[in-house]
């Protein structure tokens, strides 16, 4: 109930930020990119955007939305184009075996995929994923209608992250992967500033009603950095026990994020064996506060703006 009156009265102070979220991003298309992230940033973060000097994480994220947009981008946040990123720099030993890739669900001949099997899109961020546990109670029908809704999206207009703005859309699918959890994926994100890694963004539990959400330095100390107000992740009450090929990880996300102000590498470890994931620029769209502004402030001064070197 809290979280209801806490959306309405939102609403109130930012009618027209609510009214986009309500009636949908696409629909604010005509609105300059600029106005559009100060009136997104206020809504979800309760701060104005200082984009001629941002100093924070979230703000500096906004920054490099507008004003870093090398054509590179786009082939690092395509999913498909991503694995060829990924092979170019770092061999192909550490992708997920690829089951296809379509333009269309109707070009998916289920009969010939296995028994489990991911499908999702290459252009967005879980819209339209189909996660397949056994495949003799999938709905091909409802699967494929996902997929379409997915497919449909135009990721660009949710955050205004210009990389996505252009990818060509398409289906991959991908072998189901499960490690030692037994819940899907523990999922690795790798925090890299000015091309270094940093910080280590923990999610466990995965599509579950449990996820939880932890950060750790790259030599696996805990951190109490946490983003829980906003968001439906805990902390764990843990310390979980780094994945075996860790400092494996660190090195394989510098070279990944060579050349960029801030990325993003996505990882899981699959029986001591890495696999990866994703690269994205914007963690949370840069619309995330953390729970400590001060912490905001860390990670922002990791960030060295063009202005500022």
């Amino acid at each position: 109930m809290g979280s209801i009156i806490q959306k309405i009265k939102k609403a109130i102070k930012y009618p027209l930020a609510a009214s986009v979220i309500l009636l949908g991003y696409e629909k604010a298309a005509f609105i300059p990119d600029e106005i559009y992230l100060r009136m997104m940033f206020r809504y979800f973060t309760g701060r104005k955007l200082n984009i001629k000097n941002p100093q924070t994480y979230n703000e500096k994220l906004q920054w490099i939305k507008l004003y870093d947009r090398k054509p590179i981008y786009t082939i690092m946040v395509d999913k498909v184009k991503a694995r060829e990123f990924v092979e170019n720099r770092i061999g192909n030993n550490y992708l997920i075996p690829l089951l296809g890739i379509w333009e269309s669900p109707d070009q998916i001949d289920f009969s010939s995929l296995p028994n489990q099997f991911v499908l999702k899109c290459n252009h967005n961020s879980g819209k339209g994923m189909c996660i397949c546990k056994d495949k003799s109670k999938l709905d091909i029908e409802r699967t494929k209608k996902k997929l379409n809704e997915g497919l449909s999206e135009n990721y660009f207009y949710l955050g205004r992250e210009w990389p996505y703005k252009n990818v060509p859309r398409r289906i991959l699918g991908e072998k189901y992967m499960e490690d030692e959890s037994g819940e899907g994926l523990n999922d690795y994100k790798v925090m890299c500033f000015d091309g270094e890694p940093k910080l280590i963004e923990l999610h466990m539990g995965r599509f579950t009603d449990h996820q939880s959400q932890d950060f750790y330095d790259i030599h696996w100390n805990k951190l109490s950095i946490s983003q829980n107000m906003v968001s439906q992740y805990k902390v764990s009450k843990t310390i979980s026990p780094p994945p075996p090929a860790l400092e494996e990880m660190v090195k394989l996300s510098k070279i990944l994020a060579a050349d960029t102000m801030h990325l993003r590498v996505d990882w899981y470890s699959v029986n001591g064996r890495l696999y990866f994931g994703e690269l994205t620029f914007f963690d949370g769209s840069g619309f995330d506060p953390y729970d400590k502004y001060e912490d905001d402030l860390m990670l922002g001064s990791w960030i060295t703006l063009p202005n500022s070197k």
